[in-house]
This record gives structure tokens, C-alpha cells and sequence, in this order.
């Protein structure tokens, strides 16, 4: 697994301790998924002024968002509720896709749900590794396969509310 981190804000400090944080989360939810580590993984952290841009531009939606997930991959689905994800074993690195993460909502997002910054990080992260795994949320079924998902993963990496 190789997880390329882009700093393109200067709102939180990009610390080894977040680098790490962000790692491990990663690597949770492809566990969980059942996915081999041989993906590369592109965060880019910025501000509410470039996701909203990037939010117009791509999604037609002139306003700021907490994160976008941009899947370079497409998975088959077997069901409503199931993705099978399609694995191809080589040596190197096949690139699954970019998050790109406002640290602004980060922190406005952690004070209005009362919970702390790396909570709201994990979730965003979880969130949009989700995405680049080929989950969704337009329709109600999908939306609530996608939350527990969401829950149980940052259960198991012991981040609460």
C-alpha cells in the first residue's frame, strides 16, 4: 500500500503523526473490505476555497464540501448490498484513486458533531475510501449500507464519537 499525501493548505499542520493516522485508516478499511494492500491511495488535504472549486467543477455544485473521492478503478456489483471488488494480483501498485479532504470542514465538522478532529478525519477518510472502492449513497438502500460500514470500521479502529 502506498498512500501519497499532498499538503495543500495551511489550516493543520501535516504532522508524521497525522501521515501515520491517515495510514492506518487506510489500511482498515481495505481490511475490512477484504482488498490486498497493493493499491496506491492519493490524499490531498486543502482548503474550502480549492474543494469548492473542485466541487463546481466536477459535481456542478458551487460550494465548499468536506471531502471528494475521484475512483480511478470501477468495481462489479453483485447485489444491493454487496460489492464484489475485482483484484488483480501483480507486483506493482495499482493507483485506486484520490480523496481530497478540506481541512476547514474538518475542523468546523468536529466542533458542530462535538467530537474531536481525528474522529472527523477517520470518518472523511473511511468515507471516501469507501467511494474509491465503488460504494455510494445517491439512493436510501445504498446510503445505509454505506454508514454501517462507516461505523463499523472506525469501531474497529477504537474512534469514538
Amino acid at each position: 500500500m502506498n498512500v501519497l499525501i499532498d499538503n495543500r493548505q495551511n489550516i493543520i499542520e501535516i504532522k508524521p503523526e497525522i501521515e501515520s493516522f491517515v495510514n492506518k485508516v487506510i489500511k482498515a478499511v481495505l481490511e475490512f473490505e477484504n482488498c490486498n494492500d497493493n493499491y496506491e491511495i492519493s490524499i490531498s488535504f486543502v482548503d474550502n476555497e480549492e474543494i469548492k472549486d473542485l466541487n463546481k467543477q466536477y459535481r456542478n455544485i458551487d460550494a465548499p464540501t468536506d471531502v471528494l473521492s475521484f475512483p480511478m478503478l470501477e468495481f462489479n456489483k453483485k447485489s444491493n448490498d454487496e460489492t464484489i471488488v475485482k483484484e488483480v494480483f501483480i507486483d506493482e501498485e495499482i493507483p485506486l484513486g484520490d480523496i481530497v479532504i478540506s481541512t476547514e470542514k474538518v475542523i468546523e465538522q468536529a466542533k458542530e458533531y462535538g467530537h474531536g478532529q481525528d474522529r472527523e478525519l477517520a470518518f472523511l477518510l473511511v468515507h471516501g475510501m469507501l467511494h474509491l472502492l465503488g460504494y455510494d449513497h445517491i439512493q436510501e438502500s445504498d446510503e445505509i449500507i454505506m454508514r454501517k460500514k462507516q461505523e463499523e470500521i472506525l469501531e474497529l479502529l477504537n474512534i469514538k464519537r
